[in-house]
Protein backbone atom coordinates (compact mmCIF):
# COMPACT_ATOMS: atom_id res chain seq x y z
CA UNK A 1 0.00 0.00 0.00
CA UNK A 2 1.35 3.41 -0.89
CA UNK A 3 1.34 6.35 1.37
CA UNK A 4 -0.54 8.75 0.32
CA UNK A 5 0.67 12.73 0.32
CA UNK A 6 -0.87 15.77 -0.45
CA UNK A 7 0.77 19.00 -1.12
CA UNK A 8 -0.18 21.57 1.17
CA UNK A 9 -1.41 24.37 -1.30
CA UNK A 10 -3.89 21.58 -3.12
CA UNK A 11 -5.68 20.92 0.58
CA UNK A 12 -8.95 23.09 0.70
CA UNK A 13 -9.07 24.43 4.72
CA UNK A 14 -12.69 25.37 5.54
CA UNK A 15 -13.97 27.04 8.63
CA UNK A 16 -16.54 25.47 10.99
CA UNK A 17 -18.31 26.96 14.25
CA UNK A 18 -19.69 25.05 17.10
CA UNK A 19 -22.25 26.57 19.44
CA UNK A 20 -21.06 24.95 22.89
CA UNK A 21 -24.25 26.28 24.98
CA UNK A 22 -26.18 23.47 26.96
CA UNK A 23 -23.41 20.60 25.16
CA UNK A 24 -21.19 18.25 26.70
CA UNK A 25 -17.73 18.87 27.00
CA UNK A 26 -16.30 15.72 25.87
CA UNK A 27 -19.20 15.77 22.91
CA UNK A 28 -17.51 18.92 21.50
CA UNK A 29 -14.27 18.87 22.22
CA UNK A 30 -14.25 14.85 20.72
CA UNK A 31 -16.06 16.59 17.22
CA UNK A 32 -13.45 19.86 17.26
CA UNK A 33 -10.36 17.42 17.62
CA UNK A 34 -11.85 15.40 14.44
CA UNK A 35 -12.24 18.00 13.06
CA UNK A 36 -8.81 19.83 13.18
CA UNK A 37 -7.59 16.62 13.17
CA UNK A 38 -9.10 16.07 9.29
CA UNK A 39 -10.40 12.77 10.15
CA UNK A 40 -13.38 13.98 8.64
CA UNK A 41 -12.08 14.20 5.12
CA UNK A 42 -11.62 11.19 2.26
CA UNK A 43 -7.63 12.06 2.04
CA UNK A 44 -6.55 12.08 5.76
CA UNK A 45 -2.90 11.55 6.70
CA UNK A 46 -2.29 11.08 10.16
CA UNK A 47 1.35 12.36 9.62
CA UNK A 48 0.36 15.74 7.50
CA UNK A 49 -1.40 18.73 8.62
CA UNK A 50 -4.70 18.20 6.72
CA UNK A 51 -7.43 19.62 8.92
CA UNK A 52 -10.18 22.14 9.29
CA UNK A 53 -10.40 25.47 11.69
CA UNK A 54 -12.89 25.17 14.37
CA UNK A 55 -14.55 28.02 15.96
CA UNK A 56 -16.15 27.63 19.49
CA UNK A 57 -18.46 30.03 21.35
CA UNK A 58 -20.19 30.35 24.73
CA UNK A 59 -17.20 27.88 26.18
CA UNK A 60 -17.96 29.44 29.37
CA UNK A 61 -21.68 27.93 29.33
CA UNK A 62 -20.58 24.33 28.25
CA UNK A 63 -22.42 21.31 30.75
CA UNK A 64 -20.65 18.52 32.51
CA UNK A 65 -22.58 15.77 33.47
CA UNK A 66 -23.42 14.54 37.43
CA UNK A 67 -21.38 16.04 39.73
CA UNK A 68 -18.04 16.73 37.44
CA UNK A 69 -18.71 20.34 38.53
CA UNK A 70 -17.42 19.75 42.20
CA UNK A 71 -15.62 16.42 41.64
CA UNK A 72 -13.60 17.20 38.17
CA UNK A 73 -9.83 17.84 39.65
CA UNK A 74 -7.43 18.91 36.83
CA UNK A 75 -4.06 19.02 37.73
CA UNK A 76 -0.36 21.11 37.24
CA UNK A 77 2.71 20.90 38.61
CA UNK A 78 4.87 23.90 39.11
CA UNK A 79 8.22 21.77 38.70
CA UNK A 80 9.76 21.78 42.32
CA UNK A 81 9.28 19.39 45.26
CA UNK A 82 5.73 19.36 46.84
CA UNK A 83 4.66 21.86 43.49
CA UNK A 84 1.28 19.56 42.63
CA UNK A 85 -1.43 22.65 42.36
CA UNK A 86 -5.25 21.27 41.88
CA UNK A 87 -8.45 23.11 40.61
CA UNK A 88 -12.10 21.61 40.02
CA UNK A 89 -13.59 22.21 37.49
CA UNK A 90 -16.09 25.10 38.87
CA UNK A 91 -12.58 27.07 40.03
CA UNK A 92 -11.35 26.31 36.58
CA UNK A 93 -14.57 27.81 34.58
CA UNK A 94 -14.31 30.73 36.93
CA UNK A 95 -10.99 31.45 36.44
CA UNK A 96 -10.23 30.88 32.56
CA UNK A 97 -13.79 30.22 31.04
CA UNK A 98 -12.09 28.73 27.82
CA UNK A 99 -9.34 26.44 29.85
CA UNK A 100 -11.71 23.27 30.22
CA UNK A 101 -12.47 23.34 26.10
CA UNK A 102 -8.42 23.30 25.49
CA UNK A 103 -7.73 20.93 27.89
CA UNK A 104 -9.88 18.41 26.34
CA UNK A 105 -8.98 19.35 22.75
CA UNK A 106 -5.42 19.01 23.02
CA UNK A 107 -5.80 15.82 25.02
CA UNK A 108 -7.39 14.23 22.15
CA UNK A 109 -4.69 15.64 19.76
CA UNK A 110 -1.57 13.56 18.62
CA UNK A 111 1.36 14.42 21.46
CA UNK A 112 4.25 16.23 19.94
CA UNK A 113 5.06 19.25 17.38
CA UNK A 114 2.20 17.90 15.06
CA UNK A 115 -0.50 18.47 17.73
CA UNK A 116 0.69 21.78 19.16
CA UNK A 117 0.26 22.93 15.57
CA UNK A 118 -3.22 21.15 15.15
CA UNK A 119 -4.36 22.74 18.50
CA UNK A 120 -3.71 26.28 16.91
CA UNK A 121 -6.45 25.60 14.75
CA UNK A 122 -9.24 25.41 17.70
CA UNK A 123 -10.13 29.06 18.43
CA UNK A 124 -12.21 29.07 21.95
CA UNK A 125 -14.10 32.19 23.17
CA UNK A 126 -15.82 32.41 26.30
CA UNK A 127 -18.66 34.47 24.86
CA UNK A 128 -21.27 34.16 21.58
CA UNK A 129 -18.93 37.41 19.56
CA UNK A 130 -15.80 35.96 17.74
CA UNK A 131 -13.58 38.00 15.06
CA UNK A 132 -13.83 35.48 12.34
CA UNK A 133 -16.58 36.56 10.53
CA UNK A 134 -15.09 37.02 7.54
CA UNK A 135 -14.05 33.24 6.88
CA UNK A 136 -17.55 32.54 6.40
CA UNK A 137 -17.55 29.76 9.02
CA UNK A 138 -20.27 27.00 8.25
CA UNK A 139 -22.75 26.50 11.86
CA UNK A 140 -22.13 22.55 12.88
CA UNK A 141 -25.04 21.13 14.78
CA UNK A 142 -24.00 18.64 17.78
Amino acid sequence: MKTLFMKPASVERKWFVIDAEGQILGRVAAKAATIVRGKNKAFYAPHQEMGDYVVIINADKIAVSGRKTQQKVYYRHSGYVGGLKTTTFDKLIARHPTQPLENAIKGMLPKGPLGRKLAKNAKIYAGAAHPHASQNPTAIEL
